[in-house]
């Protein structure tokens, strides 16, 4: 992988050496947001210097501050996996973790886990099955059963509330049109019915007095969820913008079912949402499911569009991004016509 487009500190956080605990190799993986150095028996999260309007880390403070919030928010399901808030100091002889020198950038230190127990692996090689989707059930309903829910954040999942995030993706996404399969025809089609659906201001008061809202995940699909034969770890959790965590708990319940049908796993995806129903009680979490799904899918298509666009990413990485986009696009589509 070209390294010449990537900040110097990145360049030097690939280096072994550079880190104060044993490290034999460093694996980067990048996303529209972040750069992740896998480092020995820790992983470092380092926030990328961008503001999308939605997402705001463009100064050495706020990514500061989004680191502890990362933690603090990520500690509600995986309490031993986040550790703390890390500094990175830059003198005349280069980077260190521990100074002397200015600090430079703050990242996030984790305990690495099993990567090969990371459920997007698992789907790759074909090993996902219902003991993986229980496992994952039996986590998410006392989570949301205890989740924060009060005033200030059940006004997140009204139709008004949520159309915010909805309006949002149609604004940011309708001078991509022609990239990344997002015809004309296909961004009409999943706009219009977004809009249509949102009109139903009844259904969304319906959820919030069920008590359906409340602080959630945000971003709970297959990269996000690892499994070791002791425990499951959902991370990596929305700390950057509250109205994309606060909102229906459907909103989390059809991004992975959403991401399951996109690998092809529709029987596996149907019967998350059945074991979700049957342990949680959620009756009416089939009214709104399809609605959840099309808008994940379409953010999914979005951040494909976003990574794309990002000249640090290799060729190769960007031209996936746009096929996945594609297929993501598809699916919203899909979704909207049902």
């Amino acid at each position: 992988m070209s390294t010449e487009n990537l900040p110097e500190f990145v360049r030097a956080l690939l280096e072994p050496a550079g880190y104060p605990h044993p490290v034999k190799s460093v694996e980067l993986i990048q996303t529209h947001i972040s750069y992740v150095t896998l480092a020995g028996e820790f992983v470092y999260k380092w926030k990328k210097p961008v503001n999308f309007g939605f997402l705001d880390f463009s100064t050495l403070e706020k990514r500061e501050y989004y680191c502890g919030q990362e933690i603090r928010l990520n500690q509600r399901l995986c309490p031993d996996l986040y550790l703390e808030v890390v500094p990175l100091y830059k003198n005349e002889t280069g980077f260190s973790f521990s100074g002397p020198g200015d600090v430079v950038e703050y990242g996030v230190k984790m305990r690495r886990m099993n990567q090969d127990g990371l459920m997007s692996k698992l789907i790759a090689a074909g090993n996902l099955d219902k003991h993986h989707i229980n496992r994952v059930v039996e986590m998410l309903v006392p989570f949301y059963r205890d989740a924060v829910a009060d005033a200030s954040i059940v006004q997140f999942g009204t139709a008004d509330g949520f159309g915010v995030n909805v309006h949002e993706n149609f604004e940011q996404t309708e001078g991509f049109i022609g990239k990344g399969g997002l015809t004309r025809e296909l961004f009409d089609t999943v706009k219009d019915y977004s809009l249509r659906f949102l009109a139903n201001t009844a259904l969304f008061d319906k959820r919030i007095e069920e008590g359906r809202v409340c602080d959630c995940h945000g971003d709970l699909y297959s990269a996000n969820i690892c499994f070791d034969s002791e425990k499951t770890y959902i991370f990596d959790c929305i700390e950057f913008n509250e109205r994309f965590r606060y909102s229906d708990m459907c909103a989390d319940i059809g991004f992975l079912a959403m991401d399951l049908d996109f690998h092809g796993l529709t029987e596996l995806s149907d019967y998350f949402v059945q074991q979700y129903v049957e342990l949680s009680g959620d009756a009416s979490l089939a009214d709104v499911l399809n609605f959840y799904k099309c808008y994940r899918a379409y953010v999914r298509a979005k951040i494909g569009l976003f990574t794309a666009a990002d000249p640090a990413l290799n060729p190769a990485a960007a031209a996936q991004c746009l096929t996945d986009a594609e297929k993501y696009f598809t699916l919203a589509r899909r979704y909207a016509v049902d």
